[in-house]
């Protein structure tokens, strides 16, 4: 329902040095940016100076999403995979390079080939004519838990609510029930090509059980049992995906959502579904956990003083 694929596939290699050239809008500058550390997936704000133009933003030589605010900043996640390194910014009046590099310091707890190591909301929002959501959620084994093979999430319940006029809507409810398929895992969600996903479950919990270790070379992509919903009419605060889950040792979890057209439409590269964003990593405990994601109040960038003056000038996310 979707490839997870987002962010993770930008990954373009520079061939040309990152000379500055002149041009009539003015060459870009870059005078801050803001963390300097954090993991992929995390949000880096960039203040500048000429920035109105900029068509692409590099984490070293790996571009990244991100959202134009105003020729004195913008927005952007830090990419899949790329090294600690200076941020640059491309425009037709040229490059700039922060005086720095940003840190990349992801956590080891979470494997290299996952993207993201991090929770992110996507600060691109959905198309007005975008009227459907779907909750989504993946399961991996860690392989490098001795015992691994024996790892399972259990799923009890998920839920997608969403704020629309200031209040609260269900649109997916189940309970011990989900769908999904076995997807590749390195690379990350290389193509939509995926097997059928396995399942038992676990009459003392009503619970489905993901055995997450008998297929650890895969990722374990489920979304919500019950149809894709319709989006209440009325003003789109944001969406919340919940799960009641239960991770074993030697198993990671995350959940998010993708805002669709309709709530028939199939999943294409036509640009069908336009991914909300993800949560944190959830590790394994002996008790049930809430897994949480949400994008009600957007990426919550400062840069951005009114909605009217956020201008998309990214590569989209539709996929």
């Amino acid at each position: 329902m979707g490839r997870r694929i987002a962010i993770a596939m930008i990954g373009v290699l520079i061939s040309t040095p990152l000379a500055v050239v002149t041009a009539q809008t003015g060459r870009p500058e870059i005078l801050r940016i803001s963390p300097t550390s954090g993991p992929e997936g995390s949000r880096v704000e960039i203040t500048g100076k000429n920035l109105q133009d900029v068509s692409a933003v590099f984490f070293g030589a790996t571009s990244s999403i991100f959202l134009l605010v105003s020729p004195e900043g913008l927005v952007t996640l830090v990419p899949h995979k790329p090294a600690s390194s200076t941020i640059t910014v491309a425009t037709h009046g040229g490059r700039a390079s922060s005086p720095f590099a940003f840190v990349v310091t992801n956590d080891s707890r979470v494997p290299d080939e996952v993207s993201y190591k991090a929770g992110y909301v996507n600060p691109v929002p959905p198309p007005d004519d975008f009227k459907s959501a779907l909750l989504w959620g993946i399961a991996i084994a860690d392989t490098r838990i001795l015992g691994h093979e024996s790892a399972k999430v259990e799923i009890a319940s998920t839920q997608l609510t969403c704020r629309v006029d200031g209040k609260d809507v269900i649109l997916n409810d189940d309970l011990g029930a989900v769908r999904g398929g076995l997807y590749s895992r390195d690379p990350w969600f290389a193509t939509d090509q995926h097997d059928p996903m396995p399942m038992a479950h676990d009459a003392a919990n009503h619970a489905v059980v993901l055995p997450v270790g008998q297929r650890s070379d895969r990722v374990w992509h489920f979304w919500s049992a019950s149809p894709r919903a319709a989006l209440a009419g009325g003003a789109l605060e944001g969406c919340t995906v919940k799960a009641r889950v239960k991770v074993s040792p030697g198993a990671l979890l995350q959940v998010g959502m993708d805002y669709w057209r309709t709530p028939t439409v199939a999943y294409g590269l036509g640009g069908n579904n336009h991914e909300a964003g993800a949560s944190n990593w959830y590790f394994p405990s002996e008790q049930w956990q809430e897994a949480v994601f949400t994008d009600i109040g957007g990426p919550q960038f400062s840069l951005a003083s009114r909605k009217n003056d956020l201008r998309v000038a990214s590569r989209s996310w539709l996929w």
